[in-house]
């Protein structure tokens, strides 16, 4: 008789892990399925390319003598070699190795080395669609033709826009969930223009409710209308206000920001806040705004005061003065939960509902593309914008 078998069947709902973001993994296909921002616009001058490693995987990305931006593979058809050493020609990148030449399309439009006889049949590279918005460039690495782009309407209404771009040393999906957990504002960011503002006299009840673009958070406060709105933006864009840093703001901060992988261990976020500011109070802000840079070369670079606490050697009382430091709290907690967090062995509670629904919108999207099912076309309202719940 045979012996009986030690196989398990297939799980029926497959656990979907978050922290993936290679192309050959779900939640990697998944995020491809979305325009993505992978640089700042001026950063890239025009005739020049940079290589780009986003979601697992290197990229050449360059900017024609015409001023549009590319994206193409990361390696030349012919032995390998890294495009973004060659240089631009018009729209085209030809190769520093033998001098192949691409279009913007990607097709290999010269070999100067084969004059004797043309090597048969089109040689093409991959190329991707690309777009500039906001000061970002965007990119689509999926299938097929790109979803429709977004836009943020109330971005594009005047006031002051103020990019701000880091790295942080942790899976990107931590950062995400960080975004719509509330509860973390009253601990982790004490000193700091959360406490000032009022948004720390109290612990918040949190509610939180799917939408038609992904999910909104509230944090309601005792009093009349204090619930604090927090949107996340299927799959990785999150829309809230901040309180404003300088007397002469004339409101709260608008919030826009994309958690985008550099790969499973390292993230980028490219972020946006928009300053409700007057002709003179924009002069004012980016004066402010050169000196704090300039100070900032004389203070430890907050990277490494993070890593500092991390490793118990100072505390973050220690340094309540620092410019960044609501990002150093974030960074510690954050990388302070592992490079990739651990998810089987969290315990959680009634204020991590938020988080609870962000996990279960992901897993069904995912589970529907793995099995070949219609996604949610999800939906960004013209003018969707936040409370500040105070």
């Amino acid at each position: 008789m045979a012996a009986p078998s030690t196989a398990r069947p297939a799980a029926k709902n497959p656990i979907v892990r978050f922290e993936e973001t290679e192309p050959n993994s779900p939640t990697g296909q998944y995020m491809r399925r979305f325009w993505q921002p992978v640089f700042v616009s001026e950063n890239l001058a025009p005739g020049r390319a940079k290589p780009l490693h986003i979601l697992g995987e290197s990229f050449t990305l360059y900017r024609g003598e015409s001023g549009t931006p590319h994206l193409t593979e990361f390696r030349c058809a012919h032995r390998g070699t890294q495009l973004s050493t060659g240089w631009v020609e018009g729209d085209d990148l030809r190769c520093l190795y033998h001098g192949w030449k691409y279009n913007a399309q990607g097709l290999c439009i010269e070999q100067p080395g084969e004059k004797r006889k043309k090597l048969g049949g089109e040689i093409c590279i991959r190329s991707y669609p690309v777009q500039e918005y906001l000061g970002l460039i965007f990119c689509y690495l999926g299938p097929g033709q790109p979803p429709p782009f977004p836009r943020f309407r109330i971005f594009e209404q005047g006031g002051y826009l103020d990019l701000h771009v880091y790295s942080r040393d942790c899976n990107y999906f931590q950062n995400i969930e960080n975004g719509v957990d509330e509860v973390h504002v009253n601990f982790t960011h004490e000193y700091t223009v959360f406490a000032r503002s009022g948004l720390n006299d109290e612990v918040p009840l949190i509610d939180v409710k799917e939408t038609p673009y992904g999910l909104v958070e509230y944090a309601t406060r005792s009093g009349d209308n204090r619930v604090r709105e927090t949107h996340l933006l299927m799959p990785n864009i999150l829309l809230l206000k901040l309180p404003p840093r300088v007397s002469y703001e004339k409101g709260w901060r608008d919030y826009l920001s994309w958690r985008v992988p550099i790969d499973r261990e390292v993230h980028m976020t490219f972020g946006l806040r928009r300053l409700e500011l007057d002709e003179e109070g924009i002069s004012r802000y980016k004066q402010e705004r050169d000196e704090q840079k300039r100070r900032s070369q004389t203070q430890i670079h907050w990277r490494d005061i993070a890593k500092k606490v991390l490793a118990g050697d100072i505390d973050l009382r220690d340094v309540v003065d620092h410019d960044e430091l609501v990002t150093i709290q974030d960074y510690v907690t954050q990388v302070g939960q592992g490079a990739v967090a651990n998810r089987e062995g969290e315990r959680l509670g009634h204020s991590d509902v938020a988080v609870v629904l962000l996990r279960r919108l992901w897993q069904r999207e995912v589970r529907a593309m793995t099995e070949g099912r219609p996604l949610t076309q999800w939906q960004i309202p013209d003018h969707l914008s936040a409370t500040i719940g105070i």
